[in-house]
């Protein structure tokens, strides 16, 4: 097999290990016929009447069939948000698991195209928030929540109109916000987020049951926390604003919501209703791609599980970090150039500040590695894009083609060492989905920017405008970009490099 092929594989073992179906079934249990009982990790919640379903997020259709299977006849009625197209995409795709059955209870509603909030999602979560309204003290409310799941539950605070609060998005996000900073916004301007669908419910118990698809497993955070207390005060909120410049020319409505919200977040021991499980998340899926490499014979690292930061400081990491594992397989990364990039990586780290990553013990562990094995390093998380062009692409397809250039740049100057490894770099979106296009993400290498200049084209304008898509959608249909389809599960996005010696002097 190719290395894209090991890279693809690999990729896939990632995404298959944190599926919604095998997670939730490891985390619900229904037991008991006179008195049932939900168990959720060990722990029981007496089901008193009746046992209500909502969820929303690009994982929440394969959760709501799992979940229904459990629960049978028990569940009364269920309200789930997903993303436009995903019941197609899995029927087209043979993934029958993942789909509800028949005269399932449960309401199915499309919506959030291109992961955008639109009158679909507004109108689901509408009939989510009457639902939870309309709950009593013995009732019970199973929460499925996966990323993609601030999209999908849409319901700002009058008198702030959907498309208000989708264009302060969209700024947000255009000038790099990370997703801890757009979701800490729109939780104040929303009735749903920062606890909001918690609390509709009171006093009905609440059990929600999360796939995380961000850095550090925040409860408040994903999808917006809407059954968790929220962290953020209103002076977050505006200190966001400030830091990107969008405090003035907000709309009035807007205006009107956050001088009228509380100075201090609601008090956690108004959710003592709530109990919020983590069932799966991108650290799962990286320790199964690990064992998949490591049984193909690479010799592996997982680098972290919480790579972030701006796509251009995260590809000059990735960079450093390939030209290094290059030079160890030539036996020079104890030379001057070894020490060189070493400085190089920690000081790139301390800037990244990437949580809980500890770049001494990595290159320590990589020192250790048996010399001219085949290497593999695995990684995961979420970089931010400032966009600057008018170009389609995402997160993934920019940062791939950032490290395939950096790495053409290196190879001119270190040909001793990169010249004589063939490398291949992947960097997808576990949910199958990259920006507003039909790739999860792309794979890329140093060769395919030196043909790209041979025939014509320069990938720095390309970068320029932000246009990674069209960059690689000039080759061969399938060759680099990869396109796997909605898969039916968010846990971030996985990066692979794979580095193996060749026999080239």
């Amino acid at each position: 097999m190719s290395l894209r092929e090991h890279a693809l594989s690999l990729f896939r073992s990632a995404v298959g290990t944190v599926r919604p179906a095998p997670m939730l079934k490891r985390a619900l249990k229904l037991q008991g016929e006179e008195c049932p009982q939900l168990l959720v990790n060990s722990r029981a919640f007496p089901l008193k009447r009746d046992l209500y379903l909502v969820g929303f997020g690009k994982a929440v259709l394969g959760m709501a069939a799992a979940a229904e299977e459990i629960l049978g006849d028990h569940l009364v009625r269920g309200i789930i948000n997903v993303p436009l197209g995903i019941q197609e995409s899995l029927q087209r795709a043979g993934m029958q698991e993942m789909l509800l059955k028949p005269h399932s209870r449960i309401q199915v509603i499309e919506g959030a195209k291109n992961n955008l909030p639109d009158p679909e999602a507004l109108r689901g979560a509408s009939a989510i928030q009457e639902l939870a309204e309309g709950l009593t003290a013995d009732d019970l409310l199973l929460v499925l929540i996966s990323g993609g799941g601030s999209a999908l539950l849409p319901a700002p605070i009058p008198p702030i109109l959907l498309e208000e609060k989708e264009k302060l998005t969209k700024m947000l996000a255009s000038r790099g916000a990370a997703i801890q900073e757009l979701n800490a916004v729109r939780k104040i301007l929303s009735l749903l987020k920062g606890g909001g669908l918690a609390r509709l419910a009171y006093p009905a118990q609440v059990v929600s049951l999360i796939l995380s698809d961000v850095i550090g497993d925040p409860l408040d955070i994903i999808a917006s926390g809407p059954t968790a207390a929220s962290s953020h005060s209103i002076q977050d909120c505006l200190q966001i604003l400030a830091k990107y410049n969008l405090l003035h020319g907000l709309p009035s409505s807007v205006e009107a919501v956050l001088s009228s919200s509380p100075p201090k977040p609601t008090a956690a021991e108004d959710y003592s209703h709530v109990c919020n499980v983590i069932i799966g998340s991108n650290t799962l899926a990286l320790a199964e791609a690990k064992r998949h490499a490591e049984s193909l014979g690479y010799a592996t690292l997982i680098l972290s599980a919480a790579v972030c930061g701006d796509v251009g400081r995260v590809a000059v990491l990735y960079c450093q970090l390939i030209c290094l594992l290059c030079l160890h397989l030539a036996s020079l990364g104890e030379g001057p150039r070894g020490s060189e990039v070493k400085g190089n990586l920690l000081q790139l780290a301390a800037e990244l500040d990437i949580p809980g990553l500890n770049m001494a013990e990595f290159l320590q562990a990589l020192q250790g590695m048996e010399p001219q094995k085949p290497v593999c390093i695995l990684a995961g998380g979420e970089t931010t894009v400032q966009l600057q062009g008018t170009g389609k692409g995402g997160r993934n397809q920019e940062l791939a083609l950032r490290v395939g250039l950096g790495l053409h740049r290196a190879r001119g100057v270190e040909a001793s060492s990169l010249g004589r490894c063939d490398v291949i770099f992947l960097s997808g979106g576990t949910d199958g989905q990259d920006g507003p296009t039909d790739a999860a993400g792309a794979f890329c290498s140093p060769e395919l920017v030196a043909e790209a200049l041979r025939e014509g084209l320069d990938a720095e304008i390309f970068l320029s405008n932000n246009d990674s898509y069209a960059f690689f959608s000039h080759f061969q249909r399938g060759r680099h970009l990869l396109v796997t389809g909605l898969t039916g599960t968010n846990v971030m996005d996985i990066q692979v490099i794979l580095i193996r010696a060749t026999d080239r002097s």
